[in-house]
């Protein structure tokens, strides 16, 4: 496998991350869905990511929780570092 198919995959996969945690956090606005069985599969792969940002940063008016918007910023950084790393590693 060479660099750039690498790169591809690495960036399929954090898309395909990113997109779990959006839709489980539009699920939070929506009542009982987090309940259901998709609901329950996508929480069990997005809340051990999201939970330390819990801790970290609170609820604004304890009602607005910022902190996934700060994980997705994060989970993009992580992204773009380990291309990075990648990249010397490659060339």
């Amino acid at each position: 496998m060479n660099f750039y198919q690498l790169v591809y995959w690495i960036n399929i996969l954090f898309e395909i991350y990113r997109y779990m945690i959006i839709i489980y956090i539009l699920m939070s606005w929506i009542p009982n869905v987090r309940a259901s069985s998709i609901g329950e599969l996508l929480g069990k792969f997005v809340e051990p990511y999201l939970t330390p940002f819990r801790r970290i940063i609170p609820p604004i008016g304890g009602m607005l929780d910022v902190s996934p918007i700060v994980a997705l910023i994060a989970l993009i950084f992580v992204q773009q570092g380990l291309i990075t790393v990648l990249r010397f590693l490659f060339f």
